[in-house]
């Protein structure tokens, strides 16, 4: 059930199994909108240092209007300032996170509106977060426009790189897919 359905296919009851959820590299319910060339150049740099050994993430479930998903961010992942066209609920399952000074814990959650850009920090174990959205189809615009950033999230993968091959999910929800 995992895999995106197409218009007109709405279920009226469905199931979904963790095991069965698409990996992020898969997914096609997110589409990179264009960036600047600075954007482009610093992602570049993150991946090549590693950054994806620092988060997972997978489509759980996708239906014409609506979507979950599932990211797993580890301790200390350099996530940059974004926004999506569509609204998102976003609700933590396991660890932790720092959204502004606000720090959320297991249970808590947040709602970000269409095109509000925003960004947060992993807490110490890391933080993972099931995401709503009543969309099938959204985009994600990196919005990082500062070399020194891309220098210093570069720094931070480096730094937190062989630490993250050893680093538990915080929630056993997801710990055996």
């Amino acid at each position: 059930m995992a895999k995106s359905m197409g218009e007109g296919e709405a279920p009226r009851f469905a199931i979904f199994r963790a095991k069965d959820a698409v990996p992020g590299a898969e997914m096609t319910v997110m589409e990179y909108a264009a960036v600047s060339p600075v954007v482009t150049e610093g992602a570049r740099r993150v991946r090549e240092a590693g950054a994806g050994e620092g988060s997972d993430l997978k489509l759980l479930f996708s239906m014409p209007g609506f979507s979950l998903t599932y990211v797993w961010f580890k301790s200390g992942y350099p996530l940059p300032r974004h926004s999506h066209n569509v609204d998102c609920l976003y609700y933590i399952v396991g660890g932790s996170l720092k959204i502004g000074q606000e720090e959320l814990r297991v249970g808590d959650g947040f709602f970000v509106g269409g095109e509000v850009p925003y960004t947060y920090n992993p807490g110490p174990a890391g933080v993972e977060v099931l995401e709503f959205r009543a969309a099938n189809a959204f985009d994600i615009k990196v919005l990082a426009n500062n070399p020194a950033y891309w220098d210093k999230a570069v720094a931070t993968v480096q730094s937190h790189r062989d630490g993250w091959a050893a680093e538990p999910r915080p929630s056993p929800v997801m710990q055996s897919v």
